[in-house]
């Protein structure tokens, strides 16, 4: 794996780490595979029971797309009428998003930097996000005569409103970790200097937990906004019943009887 991307796993956390900070984390090309790589083995890798997804540097989370790299690549098709440039959503950006929200485990997005582009798409694809008071969002795509990709055209208007996603994206602004907050784009903000502890000590404690449980309600929730009611129910229904099955589970209500903390195996 590149060394533009980090990968670890240590206690059942995967931890991801974009790591070209003096390019703010742009996505070039090999970033984008060793990135989709990662994201890829951490969802199938039944010892990782959680994954954090962060960067490296204090600038930038995830500017989005290399322009200095994708600019030589436009020039590139010009010449050639290849028109391959822009394949570059199906051949990353999209594995990496469905393997991010489709991953039977949480995925925790410490966010601390910019995030812009494809890197807001990658912190939305997250379960939950941590952020650095000091770090910002921006849809950016209207800036480069673009449209959304890397699902933010999913997951924006489901997290703050089609009104306001569509304003966000005529409209691209730099939105401050307070602002996102209250948009429910952060789901806790804390100070730069410790965000990355807080992000840790989080998705240790999700590595830690009823790692089935947490499946069916990522599973139950992605249902439930395309499904109707009684569609809906019947997927709980469903997934209650798997939960219900789990050994960890049966771990839980013990542990309550017995007024212990439970030690949940994630299976």
């Amino acid at each position: 794996m590149a060394d533009t991307v980090l990968y670890e796993v240590s206690d059942g956390l995967a931890t991801i780490t974009l790591n070209r900070p003096e390019a703010m984390n742009a996505l070039n090309i090999e970033t984008k595979v060793a990135l989709r790589e990662a994201v890829r083995s951490a969802a199938a890798d039944d010892a990782v029971r959680a994954v954090l997804l962060t960067a490296a540097g204090e600038r930038a989370f995830c500017v989005g797309q290399d322009l200095k790299e994708h600019i030589g690549l436009l020039a590139a098709d010009r010449e050639t009428g290849s028109g391959q440039t822009m394949s570059t959503v199906g051949e990353h950006y999209n594995p990496i998003v469905r393997a991010l929200a489709g991953a039977q485990k949480p995925v925790v997005a410490a966010v601390n930097g910019v995030a812009a582009g494809a890197g807001l798409g990658f912190a939305l694809a997250a379960d939950y996000r941590i952020v650095a008071d000091t770090a910002s969002f921006n849809t950016s795509f209207a800036g480069v005569a673009l449209t959304a990709d890397s699902g933010i055209s999913w997951t924006l208007p489901r997290v703050v409103g089609p009104g306001r996603a569509a304003d966000l994206l005529l409209f691209p602004r730099s939105i401050k970790a307070q602002e996102a907050y209250e948009l429910g784009i952060a789901g806790r903000v804390v100070p730069a200097a410790d965000l990355r502890a807080e992000a840790e000590k989080t998705a240790r404690a999700l590595a830690e937990g009823p790692t089935v449980a947490y499946a069916a309600m990522k599973e139950a929730v992605a249902y439930g906004l395309t499904h109707t009611l009684s569609e809906t129910l019947d997927k709980e229904d469903e997934l209650q019943s798997r939960a219900g099955s789990s050994e960890d589970h049966a771990i839980a209500v013990r542990a309550f009887v017995e007024k212990t903390k439970p030690k949940y195996l994630g299976r």
